[in-house]
């Protein structure tokens, strides 16, 4: 994810999702394997998974941001929450930490991870990377990169590419290995090569590229990362419920929300300035804890979305104007009772009473009331019936007890560099601490 705000808020489509995983994945081609009914394919309205259309609600957890013997309950809560697609980055630097030395121990066993996901029932989506952002430390990028001769990162740059591949195609026959991907039965649907961002897109994505893919949101931002000096920041249970609607509302067929569960950056795996607790303010905070009520509200928009899924996935669609502030969008089958609606106030500060069907509606600003049946209003998006919670902190009597102590450290004489100029740190360090002593003659 990028930190940026000037950035384009884009939501991605599904040619660089599917491009790895349909030509990687397995020989047979999309169009032998829908009709075989196992594996991924698509068309303009959604994935079709194992020939069937979904709607996907898909929540970003990353593996090494979370202790092992905590992914079992984040994946309960996450299903619980209707949340049935995990997404994660894939890290290189975690991975492959010196060149040709790989590391999936622990909190970085991406294989066990995926399995757990689909021993809970859920699908499964990887970012490949190479390069991830994720205000992770250089970018996922592991330093030894840094001293290949030549190299030019994230670019068409024949050290990198070579590097990359290596590295991607590593990670993919390790997956495939396990048989996790969909065409195997494993529940990876998605893989996907660098990154993509996005936080209102269902009023600023302009369709896909093409016209026979679907709308795939990949990143709908549930807060925003802190670095430190920074107040908390927040995005509001109403305000993500509005934006899920309302892209649903306008053909997508699926969200990602980044995060679901942020978790902690432990050791030394930040991006500079970013604080240890990363996301604490998404639906699951960073110690597995439910965050009320923004759990509880996005958990009820995907109940009443799934009321929605025939009409959305197989209806007609038209938007006729109620008024200059309001729109209704209306999926059906002419001829059956499929019929779902959603009634959109665009206003942010006035409240709309419209007539639709020959009924009444009272909307609130900046709202939708989403309506499975044409008819009965089951969420407004605005209104929130789910639990609200507050957190406390209890110092910890271990903590307590800490023998805290100050030591000197000698200040060596015997310096491994000597330079006229000043260098780089990481250079110096090769990102294996964040200090180093300087001295000056």
């Amino acid at each position: 994810m990028t930190a940026s705000s000037s950035k384009l808020v884009v939501a991605t489509t599904i040619a660089a999702f599917l491009l790895l995983l349909l030509v990687m994945n397995s020989p047979v081609d999309a169009h032998e394997k829908f009709h075989k009914g196992v594996g991924v394919t698509y068309d303009a309205r959604s994935l079709i998974i194992n020939g069937k259309r979904e709607l996907l609600f898909s929540g970003s957890i990353h593996y090494p941001r979370s202790t092992a013997d905590m992914w079992p309950k984040l994946l309960e809560d996450a299903k619980r929450g209707g949340i049935n697609v995990i997404q994660t980055y894939v890290f290189w630097n975690i991975h492959e930490p010196e060149e040709g030395k790989f590391n999936f121990e622990g909190r970085f066993d991406l294989v066990k991870f995926i399995k757990l996901i689909g021993e809970h029932g859920l699908y499964a989506t990887i970012r490949l990377g190479p390069f991830i952002q994720a205000e992770w430390n250089h970018g996922g990028l592991p330093y030894w990169l840094r001293e290949v001769p030549n190299i030019i990162f994230r670019s068409y740059n024949e050290p990198y590419m070579q590097h990359m591949e290596r590295f991607v195609k590593m990670i993919v026959e390790k997956l495939r290995d396990a048989k996790l991907f969909a065409s195997q039965g494993g529940p990876i649907i998605l893989a996907q090569i660098n990154s993509c961002n996005g936080r209102q897109c269902g009023d600023t994505f302009s369709g896909p590229n093409a016209p026979n893919k679907p709308s795939l949101w990949t990143e709908n931002w549930t807060a925003q990362f802190r670095v430190f000096g920074d107040p908390p920041s927040q995005r509001s249970a109403e305000d993500t419920a509005f934006s899920v609607a309302r892209w649903f509302s306008k053909n997508g067929s699926l969200v990602n929300y980044y995060m679901y569960h942020g978790g902690t950056n432990l050791g030394r795996t930040a991006a500079s300035f970013v604080t240890t607790r990363y996301y604490d303010e998404a639906p699951i905070d960073e110690f597995g804890l439910e965050r009320g009520p923004k759990y509880g509200h996005l958990k009820d928009v995907h109940k009443a979305l799934n009321l929605c899924k025939k009409a959305l996935l197989w209806g007609s669609t038209s938007a006729p104007r109620l008024n200059p502030d309001v729109e209704a969008r209306i999926y059906e089958q002419p001829g059956t009772d499929v019929c779902a609606a959603f009634l959109t106030n665009n206003h942010t500060r006035l409240a709309h009473t419209v007539k639709f069907k020959g009924q009444e509606y009272y909307l609130p600003p900046r709202s939708i009331s989403i309506l499975p049946d044409c008819k009965t209003v089951v969420l407004n998006t605005a209104t929130i019936l789910a639990q609200h919670n507050s957190r406390n902190f209890i110092r910890s009597a271990v903590t307590n007890k800490l023998d805290w102590k100050m030591i000197v450290e000698a200040i060596p004489t015997n310096l491994k560099v000597v330079s006229s100029t000043p260098m780089e740190l990481y250079f110096l360090t090769k990102d294996k601490t964040d200090y180093a002593w300087y001295t000056t003659t």
